[in-house]
């Protein structure tokens, strides 16, 4: 299964990165392609994930392991946030399930590929966060114990339920909003939203002078990338010209579009929606 096979490259770092805590380094020195420790035994799944609860934020230490300062994995550096209060990012989702069943997280906890958990490569651990698959307007809420996927453009790596409730198995990826929660603080999304699905784009680049943005256009369209547009800032918000492609409908549209930026000297495109 593809996601399987995405998170197994990707998970024997997030093994390193938990070893690293232990022992205080801020460097992985496990290869992602060195062997994965043999899992436990899989319990029976539930009978009936759809009905299993979403994870309930509750006010919780920062945990003692996978919080440095920064740490590295395949020759990047990765700062953990200092706090979650305000964090919203929009990218791509993948999940991890039998292969990693048991096995320690990041933050020394086992992994349960039947709870309802997530990780992340620089949010605190443990965050609560709503992860909201913008493709079908489901919504989730799951604790965030762990590090990665480190692999390009993905954003967070869910847990086995959490992608089945997102129904995302098949695909194994889809687009996401990933929202963090405040333990105490309202939150009143619904779990499954009936507005239809937003106009998705990639965005190349943020500028708060217009004539930079136009710039940037007119290399893209150069480039082939005709549908390159510049969004016009809000009213109410800080004026910035964002650049941005599309719209898109899948994830293949979203890799396509920011390994094409990549190749431009654009990297680190995120996803957008109006």
């Amino acid at each position: 299964m593809k996601a399987v096979r995405v998170s197994d490259l990707c998970r024997a770092s997030l093994l390193a990165s938990f070893l690293c805590g232990l022992v205080g380094c801020s460097t992985l020195g496990r290869s992602p392609t060195s062997p994965v420790p043999a899992a436990v035994e899989l319990p029976p799944p539930p009978l009936n994930i759809e009905a299993l609860p979403d994870a309930v934020p509750r006010p919780e230490p920062r945990s003692a392991h996978g919080n440095p300062p920064f740490y590295d994995v395949l020759g990047r550096r990765y700062f953990v946030l200092g706090a979650a209060d305000g964090y919203v990012e929009r990218g791509v989702a993948s999940w991890y399930g039998p292969t990693f069943h048991g096995v320690s997280t990041s933050s020394g906890e086992r992994y349960d590929m039947y709870g309802m958990t997530a990780a992340h490569k620089t949010l605190p651990l443990p965050t609560y966060a709503r992860v909201t698959n913008l493709r079908n307007g489901r919504s989730i809420t799951v604790r965030i114990n762990d590090r990665g996927p480190f692999v390009a453009n993905r954003l967070i790596d869910l847990s086995y339920t959490a992608a089945a409730k997102l129904d995302m198995l098949r695909d194994g990826t889809t687009l996401v909003e990933v929202r963090a929660l405040v333990p105490g603080q309202p939150d009143n999304l619904t779990r499954i939203s009936e507005t239809p699905p937003p106009a998705l784009y990639v965005q190349a680049g943020a500028f708060a002078d217009q004539a930079n943005a136009q710039r940037m256009i007119t290399r893209l369209r150069k480039a082939g990338l005709t549908a390159a547009f510049i969004a016009a800032p809000p009213e109410d918000k800080t004026p910035l010209y964002r650049v941005r492609v599309g719209p898109i409908s899948n994830v293949a549209d979203f890799d396509r579009l920011a390994a094409r930026l990549a190749t431009l000297g654009y990297a680190g495109a995120r996803l957008a929606m109006d």
